[in-house]
């Protein structure tokens, strides 16, 4: 009886044991940091657990990827700790913001949050107001001080005795704790869960999984436009040479990787991967059914085009020409690059030798006694039906035989009459008979 007691004690001490996860928001934030934060938050959420901690040490990053990270975190039904060990400047400043606790080691600080372009030189009213309103609204929603949020974006925001007009707010430790920013000043984790009544709660500590570093990893900019450059290539050679082979298969799927990663950060949506479907459609038309190269392998093209620009694009909230023309650019990098990658290979991979194995080299002429197959004379004159399309070449039916056959036009249909006109060796040359 007594060990069925001490049994039962312990699986209630265990069932009522409190369980904290722990995640890492550090270095750049980009885009793929997303999904790993939402990741966390959904286990933490099935598992029950009492809160969970960010560690933050951040120089900033993509406003559109901390945008993701903060509704992420702002929809967490748990108790959400942000626990700044080091800065959470600019776009890690509007994270921790969305964190229900804010907890600052000494020496650590928080703000300058106003939107810069690439080269770091302010952008436009219309995207500071934008932030400021997305960091008024998080301070907002957990209580703190609106205006000092307000103030890391836009210097003109003046806090009595903290700056004056002509200065962003960044705030130390003792600051941030002085003005509400910061719940508590802690030195290291464990004393952050003592502070929140989780001494004895069992941590987990979550990293990204090895999924969504490949994501983060296709969506770095130099390997993107590499998998664009590769997908044209591919395209290119198989709009240049009969059939399907290994160059169109790698192109697609070098694509298909380009546009994975980008659905799943949220870059490229069900529109863009439809208009690239269908442009994928109408280029293997094109290829396999339709003879030549016209408007459908021209739209087949474009719409690939289109699909990737906007993929390029993104949801970018601070989209302006600058980022159009970065995405221009880029596209007409990769196209540049594969037409390159065509040329050479289209005039040094014949003089190699590994080639060479693949191809005759020798010439064999026919006045030395080489015939490569006898030639059917006969059949100069005569007549038959196209028994496939002949784009150009195909199979004709003569004197109730099939007999492989090439259009002296670029294309015949199927049942057309037709007429032998030459024989070149064992090539049947045929024109259409006109009724």
């Amino acid at each position: 009886m007594k060990y069925l007691i001490a049994l039962l004690i312990t699986v209630s001490i265990y069932s009522q044991q409190k369980l904290v996860y722990f995640a890492y928001i550090e270095g750049e934030i980009d885009l793929g940091l997303a999904p790993y934060i939402t990741r966390v938050v959904n286990e933490a959420e099935e598992n029950n657990a009492s809160a969970i901690i960010f560690k933050i040490n951040t120089f900033g990053g993509r406003v559109d990827a901390a945008t993701q990270i903060k509704d992420a975190i702002l929809s967490s039904k748990i108790l959400t700790i942000g626990f700044i060990n080091n800065r959470a400047i600019s776009a890690g400043a509007l994270i921790a913001l969305s964190c229900n606790k804010i907890v600052m080691v000494p020496g650590s600080s928080i703000g300058a949050a106003t939107v810069v372009d690439q080269s770091g030189e302010k952008v436009g009213e219309k995207y500071q107001s934008y932030m400021r309103s997305e960091m008024r609204s998080t301070a907002e929603r957990n209580g703190r001080r609106t205006d000092i949020a307000e103030g890391m974006v836009d210097e003109r925001v003046v806090i009595p005795g903290l700056t004056d007009s002509t200065h962003l707010i960044t705030l130390t430790s003792e600051e941030a704790y002085k003005y509400k920013i910061a719940d508590t000043l802690i030195t290291d984790y464990k004393n952050v869960l003592a502070a929140f009544d989780l001494k004895n709660a069992e941590v987990i500590q979550v990293k990204s999984n090895w999924a969504e570093e490949v994501v983060r990893f296709l969506n770095n900019p130099i390997i993107s436009s590499i998998l664009i450059m590769i997908g044209f290539f591919g395209l290119m050679a198989e709009i240049k040479t009969p059939g399907w082979g290994l160059p169109g298969t790698a192109g697609l799927i070098a694509l298909t990787l380009f546009f994975g990663s980008s659905y799943i950060l949220q870059l490229a949506s069900m529109l863009e991967i439809l208009l690239f479907i269908l442009g994928l459609i109408l280029l293997l038309a094109e290829i396999f059914i339709i003879p030549g190269f016209g408007i459908t392998g021209i739209s087949g093209i474009a719409l690939i085009l289109v699909s990737i620009f906007l993929a390029l694009l993104g949801s970018d909230p601070f989209l302006d020409m600058r980022s159009v023309s970065m995405a221009i650019i880029q596209i007409s990098a990769s196209m540049v690059a594969a037409l390159i990658g065509i040329f050479f290979l289209a005039k040094f991979l014949p003089k190699t030798s590994a080639f060479s194995r693949l191809v005759l080299a020798e010439t064999q002429n026919a006045d030395k006694g080489f015939v490569s197959f006898p030639s059917d004379t006969n059949l100069i004159g005569k007549t038959g039906i196209a028994f496939t399309t002949l784009r150009p070449g195909g199979t004709a039916l003569i004197d109730d035989k099939k007999v492989d056959v090439v259009a002296d036009s670029e294309y015949i249909e199927k049942d057309k009459k037709i007429k032998v006109i030459r024989v070149e060796g064992i090539k049947v040359v045929v024109t259409v008979v006109k009724e």
